[in-house]
């Protein structure tokens, strides 16, 4: 039945990252609070299967127009300098001050999208 429940988190979280909304974070969601797998070795999981699925999705998005070549090679490159400065700092961290940092985060996320308007 375990499997069935990851097979079942995979699908969505992957069409969810299909849409670009945000699946990793949704299966990270899964992973910690239903699947009962540590937050360090869940955000391992995350990264792994964020390759696939953006491998997956991104030719659709760049033929549809929806990424944007001017943006999205300075943002890439800041995000490989914090991704590589953030790894370093979390394998340093112990993992409930890991899970702390990451419902903080969810809880900043989603106040953010209760309370600010939409743009037009």
């Amino acid at each position: 039945m375990d499997w069935l429940c990851s097979l079942l988190a995979g699908a969505v979280t992957g069409v969810l990252s299909g849409f670009g909304i945000g699946g990793g974070t949704l299966l990270l969601i899964y992973l910690t609070a239903f699947a009962g797998v540590p937050q360090n070795l869940a955000q391992g999981v995350n990264l792994l299967y964020f390759l696939p699925t953006a491998a997956t999705a991104l030719p659709s998005h760049i033929k549809n127009g929806y990424v944007d070549g001017r943006t999205v090679w300075p943002a890439a490159l800041a995000g490989l300098a914090g991704t590589a400065l953030a790894a370093w700092v979390a394998t340093g961290l112990d993992v409930a001050l890991l899970h702390r940092c990451f419902g903080g985060f969810l809880i900043m996320v989603g106040l953010r999208e209760l309370f600010s308007s939409p743009k037009a």
